[in-house]
């Protein structure tokens, strides 16, 4: 059978009130209470955890009661990084991530250009060179056989980078998509003209058929809020705005809005918590474009940097004056630094207490040293990263070594000199660059490829909980304990697990004397829970066939 998201006759709609509902029999991971087993849900807030027996006294008093038969409780994921209607295209198009070769991504395109004779424009997504054979992408002459002469973009996985066929470039001002090469994938001021153009193609129908299935797809996963990076170079503002019109009006995750252009008024009119997400200081590492103090190691250059000190520093003092915001897609290390030089400026300026008070953000922030980690910390700045980027690309032989070397490589994405720092970590996906994947996300990060940057499950699970709520200025979020909001995730897993305090990965205990709530064994290999059931709210979003 497949997931489902609950239809509108089955559950409360959003101007609907939530019910009370009691949860018992299970084990609810709550700071409150390390042991609890009950939980009451009511106005849309939790409204009480603790034991089995107490839970006899609540019963008569509720809406609804769900015997939980030993599932585990948690809050709700939050995804810090995604892009939803993208991730919808992927889900309902063509998706080149597990193609093993060159020959068989163009097959698949064949495949897809045949079964989808109406489409406008063909879109696809996650080729990737590094996993091929021979290292080359297609040729605009083999993707223009495949599609029969029709429109088609596909997107490098890092989505920084995308080869085309000639009928799209045909739809572009020449003069806008110039290539890079003869026959190359376009990067910069090209991608973003031809992406402009496909997404373009795509019908509003389209577009919001692609948005219900992401969502729906973070919702089956325990996914209770996404951030939403948007921006004119990302997608348009007919987008942005229909998709969190779609959230407010429709069950589902909730979405934070993050519009990604240097114009505070825009972001403010369209809806969003910042002018930032990805506001690019740079581009990324499989692609070439990431802004490096030194050459890459396959690669006669440093990337591109898309923003100096100066713009960065005028950007911040603009959000932080109008109470939003900031923040920057930032990769490399030359542009690591470059915010952190710009994001001091700024504090010079306004003040640090009001830049530390803004929040702002840096997306990605891979390539940290010592010192940019130090300079996050006294900013105040948040770190959302993606750890599934590490298992992806990381270790000795992967594309991080490739593109870098080994020994610079392996610094990358150092999530336990970060936390050590003080510096707020959020977790996200960047889907559809990853899938949308919160469990593995957690994993890798715990299970890093490089040791001493590993991270407790602990500690990852609370990036990927409360830190998405923290980066959004929200404290009293994404934890279970009375008066925080009833965003939560019903799973089946095995047994709960509490690491020992004295290392982080290899150890384990079982001793409730911990006084820690436990959590699913992620140790790699085994499987990962399985959603049961997403609450956003108060509110059914999620429920799985047979419960």
């Amino acid at each position: 059978m497949s997931e489902r998201t609950v239809p509108p006759s089955a559950d409360p709609q959003p101007t609907d009130p939530p019910r009370t509902v009691l949860l018992r029999r299970g084990e609810v991971h709550s700071p409150a209470d390390p042991f609890a087993t009950a939980m009451v849900v009511e106005g849309g807030q939790v409204a009480w955890v603790g034991s089995e027996g107490a839970a006899d006294s609540f019963a008569d008093g509720v809406d609804e009661v769900i015997d939980l038969d030993g599932a585990l409780v948690t809050p709700a994921f939050t995804d810090a990084h995604v892009h939803t209607t993208a991730t919808g295209l992927a889900l309902t198009g063509l998706d080149l991530s597990e193609a093993p070769s060159l020959e068989a991504a163009l097959a698949r395109v064949r495949e897809f250009a045949a079964a989808r004779p109406a489409d406008r424009v063909l879109l696809g997504h996650g080729w990737d060179t590094a996993r091929w054979s021979g290292g080359r992408p297609p040729t605009r002459a083999e993707l223009d056989a495949a599609t029969g002469g029709r429109p088609l973009y596909l997107s490098r996985i890092d989505v920084h980078s995308a080869v085309v066929s000639t009928a799209l470039l045909a739809l572009v001002d020449r003069g806008q998509a110039g290539e890079d090469g003869p026959d190359g994938p376009l990067t910069g001021d090209a991608h973003h003209a031809v992406r402009a153009a496909a997404l373009d193609a795509v019908t509003p129908a389209q577009r919001t058929e692609a948005q219900r299935a992401a969502l729906a797809r973070a919702a089956s996963l325990g996914i209770g809020t996404v951030h939403e990076c948007g921006g004119p170079e990302i997608s348009s503002e007919d987008d942005f705005t229909g998709l969190l019109r779609l959230a407010a009006e429709s069950p589902g995750p909730r979405v934070v809005g993050y519009w990604a252009e240097r114009n505070v008024a825009k972001a403010r009119e369209l809806g969003a918590a910042g002018a930032a997400g990805d506001l690019f200081a740079d581009g990324a590492l499989g692609s070439h474009t990431a802004c490096l103090h030194a050459p890459y190691a396959d690669a006669g250059h440093t990337g591109t940097g898309r923003l100096d000190a100066a713009a960065i520093a005028a950007h911040v003092v603009d959000c932080t004056e109008a109470g939003l915001q900031a923040g920057f897609h930032a990769i490399g290390d030359a542009a690591v630094a470059a915010v952190t030089e710009g994001v001091r400026a700024a504090a010079e300026k306004v003040g640090l207490d009001r830049v530390r008070a803004a929040r702002h953000r840096v997306e990605h922030a891979e390539m940290l040293v010592p010192r940019t980690t130090a300079a996050f910390a006294e900013l105040g700045l948040t770190a959302s990263v993606q750890p599934a980027f590490d298992a992806l690309w990381g270790g000795e032989d992967g594309m991080y070594a490739r593109r870098l070397g080994a020994a610079r490589a392996r610094t990358l994405n150092p999530f336990a000199a970060l936390l050590r720092a003080g510096v707020p970590l959020a977790f996200g996906s960047d889907s559809p660059v990853t899938p949308l994947d919160p469990w593995g996300t957690v994993r890798a990060a715990a299970f890093h490829r490089t040791p001493e940057h590993r991270i407790s499950v602990r500690a990852a699970f609370t990036a990927h909980t409360r830190g998405g709520w923290r980066a959004v200025g929200r404290d009293d979020a994404g934890v279970l304990v009375p008066g925080a909001p009833a965003d939560y995730a019903v799973w089946h897993t095995g047994a709960l697990v509490v690491q020992a305090p004295d290392d982080r990965v290899a150890r384990w205990s079982t001793d409730p004397r911990s006084g820690t709530p436990g959590l699913p064994d992620l140790t790699p290999g085994g499987d990962l829970p399985v959603c049961r059931r997403t609450v956003v709210g108060g509110r059914t979003v999620f429920v799985r066939p047979g419960e």
